[in-house]
């Protein structure tokens, strides 16, 4: 497949299938959001009779009847989750117990580290810990079904059971949160670490033949190469800032998020607190930073 094979365009169309390639079709959750962008993003997989749903989404009645109308009495054989944050996972247990079908994931939820002593986590309510795999998909592992086979690829760092899928033979990978063109994902620990973020888009960066990425909120990513080269400039950039206002004196994560986030919507700075604290994190075990105890939100920093 080539460019011209897909629809590279973006509009939510709640409730409504839109077909992005060859037996693939979009349907966006109305549940949008500064986090979700225009929603949560579910894709209808396969050209026969039996196909698979990647990240039902939220547990949402009116996105649950509009899968429904959209599989258009095809039997669903897998029900694939990228990773278990709340806007992704949890009607996969409605239509497992609606279709059969079986479900398949890295593993359940978990964090990236252990939680430091006093140490709460401001995202466990955006876990769904109930959500355990029927199949744990490996890292490189494929599953095949009705005319499709799926591919994981193993990308930490949003959350620790992050999982992109291949299509094979398609050149498109579903890219999740991972990788989206609208806005960088979170990284919040201590479910996320910049490290293993890092780590995933080097790794994405080697794999070959990935057409397009369809992502789990957003329109698709066209040149996928190209656009993790910028992602990782611009974290590494963003990196830069953080080491900057703490070589400048800032020693609370509080004063880095003013100065750096000047221009970000207010709403957004609790989460780009988190994002400092990742690349503190980060900074810490790499020698460039140092704190006093586990680097926390309320921590002092100071140049190593």
């Amino acid at each position: 497949m080539d460019a011209s094979d897909f629809d590279l365009n973006f509009e939510p169309a709640h409730g409504m299938p839109v077909k992005v390639a060859e037996g693939v079709w979009r349907l966006t959750c109305n549940n949008p959001s500064p986090f979700t962008f225009q929603g949560t993003n579910s894709y209808i997989v396969g050209r026969g009779r039996s196909v698979a749903v990647i990240d039902p989404g939220p547990d949402d009645e009116a996105h649950f009847e509009a899968l429904m109308r959209a599989l258009d009495g095809r039997s669903v054989s897998h029900i694939l989750v990228s990773h278990t944050h709340r806007d992704h996972s949890p009607l996969a247990a409605r239509l497992k117990a609606e279709t059969g079908a079986v479900t398949v994931a890295e593993g359940a939820h978990r964090a990236s580290r252990p939680l430091h002593e006093g140490e709460v986590n401001p995202f466990a309510e955006s876990a769904d810990l109930g959500f355990r795999p029927d199949v744990v998909l490996a890292d490189g592992a494929t599953i095949e079904a009705d005319g499709w086979a799926m591919t994981g690829v193993h990308t930490p760092g949003h959350t620790a059971n992050h999982m992109a899928f291949a299509l094979e033979g398609t050149g498109i990978l579903f890219s999740a949160d991972h990788v989206m063109a609208w806005a960088t994902t979170i990284v919040a620990p201590p479910d996320g670490a910049m490290s293993d973020f890092m780590a995933s888009v080097e790794k994405l960066l080697q794999r070959e033949g990935d057409r397009v990425y369809f992502p789990g909120h957003g329109g698709p990513v066209a040149d996928p190469a190209s656009f993790l080269r910028g992602l990782r400039t611009h974290r590494r950039m963003r990196e830069r800032a953080v080491l900057e206002r703490v070589k400048a004196g800032d020693a609370l994560i509080p004063d880095m998020v003013r100065a750096i986030y000047a221009r970000t919507d207010p709403r957004l700075h609790g989460a780009a607190a988190l994002s400092v604290l990742a690349h503190l994190e980060d900074l810490v075990e790499r020698g460039r930073v140092v704190t006093e105890g586990p680097p926390s939100l309320s921590g002092r920093y100071m140049p190593a």
